[in-house]
């Protein structure tokens, strides 16, 4: 099969690898055309994924005319706050009833649309069967080092999520499919908030207790969010919630956590994004989601405590005071009388 990579970052480069292993044939697109030129010449991609070689089955380009030659699947994965950026441009390409897979986490901005709301904008409607999405605990390089890995990818059509899973799956590589996309878009995006209030608080060294409480309360209002957009409680509980949370939370490979901890450090927001290549969606996603759950009248402390940290400048040390200082309640309360949400 002939795949397309649109993004040429660790996690892209990490599925084309996957890919490959399976016999494909792929193509990435990078918007950098040094990136390609690398990946072709050297057989690397050297910034974002080092000291991986990659298959002479992997090439890339900067055209999107090269990259759209014979596609049979095209996996979308750019950060979502240019995911429409590059699909108003993808999407005059597309070739008929080919399968689109995205891969990207996050939350627009000004639109709080999910990509999948993004993709469909371009592609229209009609296409949205033939739209996928994968999301679970993977970080790239453990993927690209062929370490079990388990994800979840999601869609509207049955036969073609079965279709996916068996595009993906090999000895390392397992994969779950569910037609919940709101909950495994909501999932993959908010966890990246968690995490990056995780981080503030280890680097703030509150400990194992209160990181563990910070991540269970995140997923409480995370289903809160899901629950309120229609989202299945279960899902949640799944790969793509509990799983990529526990991950992103916990692991030194999560961006999120990393950026985070030196904002528990005392570094300011500007200065740590300002050194950072890969992109961290959990900063761009707060302010989306923040603003999405006021829109949805959705009780999120942890996200708006971190809102305010991000964009007002708020003291970490001061936050987490007011944390502990809110009023006390039940565990069971904003369930909303489901006992499936038992968060």
């Amino acid at each position: 099969m002939n795949v397309v990579i649109l993004g040429a970052g660790s996690f892209g480069t990490a599925l084309a690898l996957v890919l490959a292993d399976n016999g494909h044939r792929v193509k990435i697109w990078s918007h950098l055309e040094e990136i390609a030129k690398e990946i072709n010449e050297k057989r690397e991609n050297a910034i974002f994924l080092p000291e991986v070689p990659l298959s002479n089955t992997i090439t890339a380009t900067h055209q999107f005319e090269e990259a759209f030659e014979n596609a049979e699947l095209v996996l979308s994965v750019v950060p979502t706050q240019v995911t429409r950026e590059v699909w108003e441009k993808a999407k005059n390409h597309l070739p008929p009833e080919v399968l689109i897979i995205s891969a990207s986490k996050g939350i627009e901005q000004g639109t709080l649309k999910l990509v999948n709301e993004i993709i469909i904008d371009e592609i229209g409607v009609e296409n949205k069967d033939r739209l996928l999405f994968l999301s679970g605990p993977s970080f790239a390089k453990e993927v690209a080092r062929k370490i079990p890995t388990l994800v979840t990818i999601a869609g509207n059509n049955k036969e073609n999520i079965m279709k996916a899973q068996h595009i993906f799956k090999n000895a390392y590589f397992r994969t779950y499919g569910t037609t919940d996309v709101i909950g495994v878009e909501l999932g993959g995006a908010l966890k990246n908030i968690i995490a990056l209030a995780c981080g503030i608080s280890d680097g703030l060294g509150m400990g194992h207790n209160s990181r563990a409480a910070i991540m269970t309360r995140g997923l409480a209002e995370i289903a809160r969010l899901g629950i309120a957009m229609g989202a299945k409680p279960v899902t949640f509980m799944g790969l793509a919630g509990v799983g990529d949370l526990i991950l992103t939370c916990t692991g030194d490979l999560s961006r999120n956590r990393s950026v985070g901890l030196q904002i528990g450090f005392g570094k300011k927001v500007d200065e740590i994004l300002k050194d950072m290549r890969m992109v961290a969606e959990g900063v761009t996603t707060t302010e989306s989601a923040y603003q999405l759950s006021k829109k949805k009248n959705v009780e999120m402390p942890i996200t708006e405590y971190a809102y305010e940290i991000l964009y007002k400048g708020r003291s970490p040390a001061d936050t987490l005071k007011d944390m502990m200082s809110r009023k006390l309640r039940f565990e069971e309360d904003n369930v909303e009388d489901n006992e499936e949400a038992l968060l």
